[in-house]
């Protein structure tokens, strides 16, 4: 019976002693691996925009919220508006460099560092939002965009739009391409260099600038983004003019760029939900500007008594004319820019075909024949007519087919 006790307590710590060293091997492998999936990363993110700026800086914070919820707070991403950590035109150098992992802007600011970069955000006479975001996803364009960030060190996303945008605010009318001439203009990207190239002298300047350099005489004119932007800048009391169309810039595109290291350490799955993120970011911003400007549009036009304006149609064509030669000469010198820029003017010239007999002709159906209220009617006509006018002077100078536009009725 002794025997037989000392045989089974032997067995039992034989037994004990399997299983503890069995759990120790499965252990060894289990927690490094769930350790891993629950690794958590602490992130900035650098703007260009003012802290809370209306649908560009919030939609950074939009972006951030999105992936710190979607990943369950694996990834949490603090948000800085410009000069909170670097100034605006530093967020590439902080980001590229691993200081910080993250950054929001557009990409034409980084044209210094890679010309081709300029390309993404917006041409002269280029592609709507609708159809950038189509470029970007089925015409080649995110290829060629990671080509192009990947020599700053950071991955490529499109995380916002601005929509189609205002000519600008000038002191001065303009009524002939010569009225250029001698012209300071805060315009940015390309549509600066056809400003240029038309005479005028091109200033840099970031939003928090703009207001009181058109105030104090600095600058003559300038660009921004639209309505909505423009009314909570107060740009309206220090100039005369609102121009239409944003010819130099119907569809902005905003990035987010990601420390390219930063980016591959991270596992497919958070990698995932940064992508889908930025796509629901562009939406969401392109929503928020699109119904802030339609508001805006009537709080400048009704309460401030904004003097709305037409660029005059010859003025247009030999914007558009002068577009071509600058583009020419800009992609002489790039091969990338010269890639990327007939890239977007292959998708182009195919939209140019299809949007004729679609959106375009919609919206001159719909400016001719939908009645509403008398005071609703002008603002409606204002609202869809920098779009309209940026659809005919695309029509015109690619003579393609389209009725006289002369029967719209323009503010005037």
């Amino acid at each position: 019976m002794g025997n037989f006790l000392k045989k089974k307590n032997n067995r039992r710590k034989f037994l004990k002693k399997t299983v503890l060293l069995s759990t120790a091997a499965a252990l060894s492998t289990f927690i490094p691996q769930t350790l891993s999936a629950k690794k958590i990363y602490n992130w900035k993110m650098v703007t260009t925009w003012p802290k809370n700026f209306p649908a560009l800086g919030t939609g950074a914070e939009i972006f951030a919220n999105m992936i710190n919820e979607a990943s369950g707070g694996r990834i949490n991403i603090t948000v800085f508006g410009a000069g909170e950590i670097v100034p605006a035109f530093e967020a590439m150098d902080a980001v590229s460099s691993g200081a910080i992992e993250m950054g929001h802007g557009g990409p034409y600011y980084w044209k210094g560092k890679v010309a081709a970069a300029q390309y993404l955000s917006a041409i002269p006479f280029g592609l709507t939002p609708e159809e950038q975001n189509s470029w970007f996803e089925k015409g080649g364009g995110q290829k060629l965009a990671d080509e192009i960030y990947k020599k700053m060190g950071c991955k490529f996303f499109v995380c916002g739009n601005t929509g189609p945008q205002m000519g600008g605010w000038f002191n001065k009318e303009i009524k002939t391409i010569e009225d250029f001439k001698g012209l300071k203009m805060r315009i940015p990207g390309l549509g600066g260099e056809v400003i240029k190239a038309a005479g005028g002298t091109v200033v840099n300047l970031h939003g928090g600038e703009l207001l009181t350099s058109i105030q104090s005489g600095a600058i003559d004119a300038l660009e921004w983004v639209g309505p909505y932007n423009d009314l909570a800048f107060g740009i309206y009391k220090a100039a005369k003019y609102y121009y239409y169309p944003g010819w130099h810039e119907p569809g902005g595109v905003l990035d987010c760029f990601i420390n390219l290291k930063k980016w591959n350490s991270l596992p497919k799955d958070l990698k995932k939900i940064i992508e889908i993120s930025s796509k629901a970011t562009t939406q969401r911003i392109t929503n928020e500007m699109i119904a802030g400007n339609n508001l805006a549009l009537q709080t400048l036009v009704k309460k401030h008594n904004v003097n709305l304006k037409p660029f005059p149609d010859e003025v247009l064509k030999k914007l558009a004319k002068l577009s071509e030669k600058v583009m020419s000469k800009l992609t002489s010198s790039d091969n990338l820019s010269k890639k990327v820029y007939q890239s977007i003017i292959n998708f182009r010239n195919a939209s140019i075909k299809r949007s004729e007999i679609s959106e375009k002709k919609f919206l001159d159906s719909r400016l001719k024949y939908v009645k509403g209220k008398k005071e609703e009617e002008e603002i409606i006509i204002e609202e869809i007519g920098f779009f309209t006018s940026y659809c005919n002077s695309i029509a015109d100078y690619f003579n393609f087919n389209k009725e006289d536009l002369k029967n719209y009725i323009f503010y005037s």
